[in-house]
């Protein structure tokens, strides 16, 4: 099925012996090759000042529209604006600079776009390897420093999860092939090039659908524990091979991406960082869009509100947990973060919102990039969409801080930041009681199915947390007795709820003011007729404090009969998806309304 690995690997030899002696690879006039002796992982952040992404652009793939690999007879630049952004020019990485950026991240899909893994042959087609090269050429001639990665790239990483040991197996050793000869042609440029072994595929990607690049059904078959050890090995792998390249890959900063670059499973002391030949001299890469009902709402009218004192302490104290990789050496790095727009219309709060976030990057002592689509920066027009961002931004570069000691730049954020705090509102909404920790409060979490919609998800009650144009209605629970919730997705932009991602009843602080009681659903009407479940809904806890009844939640498999509870008989017929998906209406809920009793088991 992969053809002959020793042919293969002859053929990957010859390929890499004539990219080291191809006069492409001179390097940019911006680029000295020269290699900072004693300079660390954790004070190179503090000199790549604020960064963006090249997004959407080299990273660009569609398998399915022009095949896979270099070798179809397309350009590379045909990949590059495949995604809806213009060829790259210096001009536009001259213009970055000038806007405050000093670092650019260029994502970049190289199995889909440049080879023909499908066919076992994972050899990077040159003239791909080229244009990446004259890219960040434009980036060092204009000073900045360059991150290159393997970016989502169709999917190839889910043959790491594949029940296989064929596909695994060459999975790893694409990986590895992929890096060396990325290695090799980059290799005499100087440690303002960065290589990050991935995206966000590292361990929470395992399982993505790989169909494409091979004949195998792909299925995970991994526990959580196993794919912390997989990312720890392929993390471990990338360092291993591109040190095993030798000359400035000796000694290059790498950027590992943490797992699924999620802080909270990357904190995990599962995931480890890999050991490393070179002294002080890695990096570890997370992304940061919380709450995404708020930075990845598909309109400015359906996003979230953000910007309570509450919103600023859950940044605050997320972004605080990278602090344990500082204090072990090693550079942190936020990959991707923003409250993105659509097209160039902010979001209400925006500037707040990134105005906080780099707050807490020069309090934390992180470097970060900004992911941009021409949304902030718009290249075809070399500037900043956005006069007040365009401000920002000029003033948060390494020129702006010149000078300033590491502890003077940490004090003025930490101020900024208190400054803040001290102005930003309790809530925005009126018609509603806070829960606090005395009161018990009722509401229908929601994500609509295309993500759009979203209301107070998770186990904290978060009545700010809902869309534009959404109305919701909360009950404070004050006794045994019969209650409704709802919510009306007339006001919103589209008028309705495309289908569910997940839904749940929840009741704030349930489990520590009313221990024992239970969820009985009485009646439940969408679009304002009576809906009869599919299944049982039962009773349960995730965090001991909430109560939360399961209207639809795909990533529960299973009752857990342990913790389930009912009000009448056993948990036969349960189940974590009630609302069944197919019946009709489901793919435009205008109203949603919940009847439930609540009270002790009978």
């Amino acid at each position: 099925m992969f053809g002959n690995g020793r042919m293969l690997r002859l053929l990957l030899c010859l390929t890499l012996a004539v990219l080291m002696v191809c006069p492409a690879l001179s390097l940019a006039e911006g680029d000295d090759g020269v290699m900072r002796e004693g300079l660390t992982a954790v004070e190179l952040t503090r000199l790549m000042g604020n960064g963006t992404n090249l997004g959407n652009t080299m990273e660009a793939c569609d398998a399915r529209k022009f095949g896979l690999g270099g070798n179809t007879g397309k350009e590379p630049t045909a990949y590059e604006v495949g995604w809806g952004q213009p060829v790259t020019t210096q001009e536009m990485l001259y213009g970055l600079k000038e806007a405050g950026f000093d670092t650019i991240r260029i994502p970049v899909a190289w199995m889909t776009n440049a080879s023909h893994l499908d066919k076992g042959d994972y050899t990077l087609d040159e003239p791909y390897l080229a244009r990446v090269k004259e890219i960040v050429d434009y980036a060092r001639n204009a000073g900045m420093y360059v991150i290159i990665n393997d970016h989502w790239d169709g999917g190839w990483w889910g043959m790491f999860g594949s029940e296989k040991a064929e596909t695994r197996a060459l999975a790893m050793e694409a990986y590895k092939g992929m890096w060396q000869q990325i290695a090799e042609y980059f290799k005499d440029y100087s440690d303002y090039l960065i290589f990050e072994g991935a995206n966000e595929e590292i361990g929470a990607r395992f399982d993505e659908d790989s169909a494409l690049y091979c004949n195998d059904s792909v299925v995970s078959y991994l526990s959580d524990n196993e794919r912390y050890a997989l990312a720890n090995e392929v993390n471990q792998a990338f360092v291993d091979t591109v040190r095993a390249t030798g000359g400035n890959n000796a000694n290059r900063f790498l950027l590992i991406p943490g797992y699924g670059t999620n802080i909270e499973q990357t904190c995990d002391n599962r995931f480890k960082m890999p050991t490393d030949t070179a002294e002080d001299k890695l990096l570890i890469s997370v992304h940061y869009y919380d709450p995404w009902s708020y930075c990845g709402a598909e309109s400015v009218s359906g996003a979230t509100a953000w910007g309570t004192k509450k919103d600023y302490e859950a940044m605050d104290k997320m972004l605080s947990r990278m602090q344990k990789f500082v204090k072990q050496g090693y550079g942190v790095v936020i990959g991707e973060y923003g409250a993105l727009p659509i097209g160039t219309e902010l979001k209400a709060n925006t500037l707040n919102y990134h105005t906080r976030f780099l707050d807490n990057c020069d309090y934390y002592d992180y470097t970060s990039c900004l992911w941009d689509c021409s949304g902030f920066y718009v290249r075809k027009e070399l500037k900043m969409s956005d006069e007040e961002m365009a401000k920002l931004y000029a003033g948060r570069n390494v020129a702006s801080e010149e000078g300033k000691a590491l502890e003077e730049v940490q004090q003025a954020a930490k101020e900024n930041m208190d400054a803040m705090l001290s102005e930003a509102p309790d809530t925005f909404r009126t018609d509603v009681v806070a829960a606090g920790t005395d009161k018990a409060v009722a509401w229908i979490m929601w994500s609509d199915g295309s993500w759009a919609y979203s209301y107070s998800v998770g186990d904290e009650y978060q009545p700010d947390s809902i869309s534009g144009g959404l109305v919701a209605t909360d009950v404070v629970i004050d006794g045994e007795g019969t209650y409704k919730v709802a919510l009306d997705f007339t006001g919103t932009d589209k008028g309705y709820s495309a289908s569910i991602a997940f839904a749940a009843l929840g009741i704030a602080n349930g489990e520590t003011l009313h221990p024992g009681w239970v969820v009985d659903i009485t009646e439940c009407k969408i679009n304002g007729e009576v809906y009869r479940f599919k299944g049982r809904p039962y009773t349960t806890s995730d965090n001991g404090i909430c109560t939360r009844v399961n209207l639809y939640n795909s990533w529960v498999t299973k009752v857990p009969r342990e913790s389930a509870r009912v009000r009448y008989g056993d948990l036969t017929g349960t189940t974590p998806t009630p609302i069944d998906l197919n019946s009709a209406g489901m793919d435009q809920i205008k109203t949603i309304e919940i009847t439930f009793w609540y009270g002790l088991r009978k």
